[in-house]
């Protein structure tokens, strides 16, 4: 095969669009990916891929080669870009060497009751790494599905995606979603709401997890709104030591989300 031209120009369209998707963080119904493993993940959940680009000098290495083999496999032609310009494109010291365009993927809501409902609601988590993490630490635990309220980051931007890997591409997510909208949904659906708050709970292992549930994470530093905590049907702490005052969320989602799977493992829906 012969390669491809190397793209020099910033002004070229392909390079124009990268820019532009890494500028705003979001383009139409686009985003953006960096770097084999995660590009790789895209492909496996079968996410459409726009445009892939690959460094300069990363094409002419053999790992380079080795990745432009997988996306022949799937019927992609990479471009090639200047190193100096893929570089430009990057979120990290050191760049990886290939980008992709990819369409976002749409999750239909009834998958998130799929099975025994197990829903994390992420209420104005706003740092897209947790936010991320906390999306793969449930994909993890057997949740089926997340509500990511209004004033939540952006799964899909890079630093969320970083976090979460290939589950942000396979795990149900509704985004932008009300508040109290979810809440009516939830109860609707014969779900029980479980608010994380830092004290007054119920101490994380003497709640009932088995059953359809859903348990809702609030923002970094504010946790979730009293007013929306009052409306919550039941409340869960993670006790600490005295002197620490809370835990990330991301680290406080996981313990709680591997307790649900505990209880639930080995019992029947």
């Amino acid at each position: 095969m012969t390669p491809p031209e190397t793209i020099h120009s910033r002004s070229n369209p392909l390079f124009r669009q990268l820019r532009a998707l890494k500028q705003r963080g979001a383009l139409d119904d686009l985003m953006l990916l960096e770097g084999r493993k995660l590009i790789e993940e895209a492909l496996a959940a079968g996410m459409r891929l726009v445009a892939v680009a690959v460094a300069d000098g990363l094409a002419r290495a053999p790992r380079g080669r080795a990745l432009l083999q997988i996306l022949g496999r799937h019927g992609i032609e990479p471009r090639q870009l200047d190193d100096v310009l893929l570089a430009s494109i990057s979120e990290v010291e050191t760049s990886q060497g290939v980008v992709a365009l990819a369409h976002r993927p749409v999750f239909q809501e009834d998958e998130l009751y799929r099975s025994r409902p197990l829903i994390l609601v992420a209420s104005a988590v706003q740092n897209p790494g947790n936010l991320g993490a906390l999306m793969r630490v449930a994909e993890a635990a057997g949740a089926t599905g997340a509500y990511l309220t209004v004033g939540s980051a952006d799964p899909y931007s890079w630093k969320a995606l970083r976090g979460a890997m290939g589950s942000a591409f396979r795990f149900p997510c509704i985004c932008a979603a009300d508040a109290q909208d979810v809440l009516q949904r939830l109860r609707g659906r014969g779900l029980v709401s479980l608010a994380a708050v830092a004290s007054g709970g119920v101490p994380y292992d003497r709640v009932d997890m088995r059953r359809p549930l859903a348990l809702w994470l609030g923002n970094e530093g504010a946790g979730l709104p009293q007013d929306l905590v009052s409306r919550i049907d039941e409340h869960v702490t993670v006790p600490v030591a005295p002197l620490v005052e809370s835990l990330n969320v991301a680290v406080a989602g996981g313990l709680l989300l591997f307790e649900a799977a505990r209880q639930r493992r080995g019992t029947t829906s």
